[in-house]
């Protein structure tokens, strides 16, 4: 399949399909949705972070390099509540563990070689997965991952500019930002239960994340759930159940 050079923000060339999909205008409106919450959970993150303590460049930066909503907001968190700096690093390192996960679905769908990996690793977030491995084909998961990967990364850091400036009159309880990264991911994955293996594989994921989250760390039942999904698809494939390309 033809390809060409595309760069996506931060001036790293990554490859992409030169022909989209038939789903592209789907693809596009699902992003573009996405896209808009991204874009208002970064303002909450942004004047968060203000309430935190931190500079708009500052901030900016963080959304810019880390590219990874639930990481961030605790990091940002911590340091609100005066936690010590060390305390806010480890449970962002420890949230964003669950990011190398979503590589395994992630390469076998764009199948990214030699620096490219660096610059796709850096769009592996739960959404841009989510709908990469939501597609029919690997050209449509591949064009799904990198239109929902630059809109997000986009948006996300408008929003914390805009959060940033505005600072801490923002009522996020108000607007119910709180809720809304859940609704979303779950939206993306309702289709994926019916598919061989999903359902079981929800099941456990609920299961081990409801008997971890009161008594393990922030963070520990998130990796564990991720683990399911990890091991089952480590799984052999049964005959006949095969992604399909294009």
């Amino acid at each position: 399949m033809s390809a060409t050079v595309s760069s996506p923000p931060g001036g790293t060339a990554a490859m992409v399909p030169s022909e989209p999909p038939p789903q592209r205008a789907e693809i596009i409106r699902a992003a573009a949705g996405i896209g808009v919450y991204a874009g208002a959970f970064g303002v909450t993150f942004g004047a968060v972070s203000a309430t935190a303590g931190l500079s708009v460049i500052q901030a900016v930066t963080m959304s810019a390099v880390m590219f990874t909503g639930a990481s961030q907001f605790a990091l940002v968190g911590i340091l609100a509540v005066g936690g010590a700096p060390l305390a806010g690093l480890s449970a962002a390192l420890l949230l964003g563990l669950r990011n190398a996960f979503y590589g395994v679905p992630v390469t076998d769908i764009l199948g990214p070689r030699g620096l490219r990996r660096l610059s796709t690793a850096h769009f592996v977030i739960d959404e841009t997965t989510a709908m990469a491995v939501a597609q029919s084909t690997r050209r449509a998961g591949r064009y799904a991952f990198w239109a929902t990967g630059v809109t997000l990364f986009a948006l996300w850091n408008l929003g914390t500019l805009c959060g940033a400036l505005i600072g801490s009159g923002i009522d996020t309880s108000a607007l119910g930002l709180d809720a809304a990264a859940p609704a979303i991911f779950l939206a993306l994955l309702w289709p994926q239960l019916s598919r061989d293996r999903a359902p079981a594989v929800a099941l456990g994921a609920i299961v081990v994340a409801l008997g971890l989250g009161s008594i393990a760390p922030a963070g520990v039942p998130i990796i564990a759930t991720a683990a399911v999904a990890i091991a089952a698809g480590l799984l052999p494939a049964r005959p006949g159940q095969k992604r399909g390309d294009g």
